[in-house]
């Protein structure tokens, strides 16, 4: 495959600007003496039409989604309430990440971000809340699973995001914390990176850039 210089750099939030929610999950499990990994289990068991799926493109409210995830975790012998699971996906935002995102977007590179979320149901009254709201305006687009009807890994969501910044895949480096998400970004011509620990991911993203990160 040739590549095209790069024009854009797409960003995943969950997992990349904010520290991953599966810590999250795993100590939830810990506290309630459930295997390790459950909940993440429970969404890779029939990975485009479970609970988590319909929920990020918002096909069911959070209110089916509890009762839903709680039905298909039993299913796997352990009922967690949805409610529960979605109370977990706070993280703590990454400032080495954010100073990148800042760096990318003042050298001339196109940004968004590629989120699968669901429907908040909270008010933005909080101080996280509003520093979230912060960095979201920093990119040029956010592509939001629940606003979109689709969601990573479906190959339309990335379709959106190329089409809304005006780039082809092979312009784009992507940034995720999940191999399914990235895979298919992949085979559309991305650059991609697989943030495991955010210094190995700006270091290879600085590579790709030739940008001091």
């Amino acid at each position: 495959m040739i590549f095209s210089p790069i024009q854009a750099v797409l960003w995943d939030f969950g997992g990349v600007i904010l520290s991953s929610p599966f810590e999250a999950f795993n100590t939830y499990e810990a506290e309630k003496g459930l295997p390790l990994d459950l909940i993440r289990r429970v969404n890779s068991t029939n990975p485009h039409s479970n609970a988590w799926a319909l929920l990020e493109r918002n096909d069911i409210s959070p209110q089916e989604f509890d009762n839903l995830f709680a039905t298909e975790s039993e299913a796997l012998g352990h009922r967690v309430p949805g409610a529960d699971v979605l109370a977990l996906l706070s993280g703590d935002v990454r400032p080495r990440m954010v100073q990148a995102l800042d760096t990318v977007k003042a050298a001339g590179f196109k940004i968004a971000c590629l989120t699968n979320n669901v429907v908040s149901t909270e008010e933005p009254a909080t101080e996280r809340q509003a520093e979230v709201r912060t960095i979201m305006h920093k990119f040029d687009h956010v592509v939001e699973s629940s606003k979109v009807g689709c969601r990573k890994p479906e190959p339309r969501f990335y379709e959106i995001a190329c089409e809304l910044l005006q780039v082809s895949p092979t312009e784009c480096v992507f940034l995720d914390d999940l191999g399914i998400n990235l895979k298919p970004a992949a085979a559309m011509g991305m650059r991609t990176i697989k943030v495991v620990h955010p210094d190995d991911a700006l270091a290879e993203l600085s590579g790709h850039l030739d940008l001091a990160l």
